[in-house]
């Protein structure tokens, strides 16, 4: 196994990794090869197990059918061959644990690796951020900033002003004063409240019905009276009907 680990990296005198080491990519390919291999070497050595465990039963199964009707010899060479299968397959299952062990570390290897790798590549997209900055601010000054500022705050503040005084209305010579407009706004108000209360009330003078010419005839003083003064109040309904 450390033969063939110096084979994949080149570990030795005349290796090619002697005087520089190889690059995380070339590494981290390096132990995805390894694992490949290994993963191709677990197959095969399951496959083994599962042949030697077939044999071991076979012989062994038919080392009991025919313990009794066969010569020793015969059934003794048999159960041999059953007891050598098991043993290869324990052999194997011991490489199998070794492999999966290694693999296990390659795995973790490589997964270490590829997060260096990882953050190799971050530190350096950083620096490389780090000067395009750099390479921007050389042409600037925070004086000339801060001077700019100030500049378009002066800006900004008579355009302010200009826009605050073109919106003023402008009168060209109607000076008024407002406390004499005021006074004949509220002459104005009065009069119309004037007028409607006229139009409510009715007119100040009612003409009221012509007194009769034809001469009546003459009544009892009591009965005239009573008569004159149901016809005033005739005429009063129909003077207030008509208003």
């Amino acid at each position: 196994m450390a033969g063939l680990l110096g084979k994949l990296f080149d570990i030795g005198a005349g290796g090619k990794g002697a005087g520089k080491g190889p690059s995380p990519q070339e590494a981290i390919q390096r132990l995805r090869d390894t694992e490949e291999m290994l993963s191709k070497k677990q197959e095969f050595l399951e496959k083994k197990i599962e042949h030697e465990l077939a044999a071991a039963r076979k012989h062994g199964t038919k080392n009991k059918r025919v313990l009794f009707f066969t010569m020793w010899k015969t059934s003794k060479s048999k159960w041999k061959a059953a007891l050598q299968a098991l043993k290869r397959k324990k052999r194997y299952e011991k490489q199998l644990a070794q492999i999966d062990g290694t693999l296990s570390t390659i795995e973790f290897q490589r997964e270490a690796l590829e997060n260096a790798n990882t953050n190799t590549e971050v530190l350096k997209n950083m620096g490389f951020a780090a000067k395009a900055m750099k390479a921007a601010h050389d042409n600037m000054d925070i004086d000339k900033v801060d001077e700019l500022m100030q500049d378009i705050a002066e800006q900004q503040e008579l355009a302010d002003e200009i826009s605050t005084a073109i919106s003023k209305p402008v009168g060209f010579g109607e000076d008024f004063d407002e406390d004499e407009l005021m006074a004949e706004l509220e002459e104005l108000e009065q009069e119309e409240l004037d007028k409607n209360l006229l139009e409510i009330s009715g007119p100040e003078t009612v003409p009221l019905p012509n007194v009769p010419s034809i001469a009546l005839p003459s009544k009892p003083a009591a009965k005239k009276k009573e008569e004159e003064e149901e016809n005033d109040m005739k005429e009063l309904e129909a003077w207030a009907g008509n208003v």
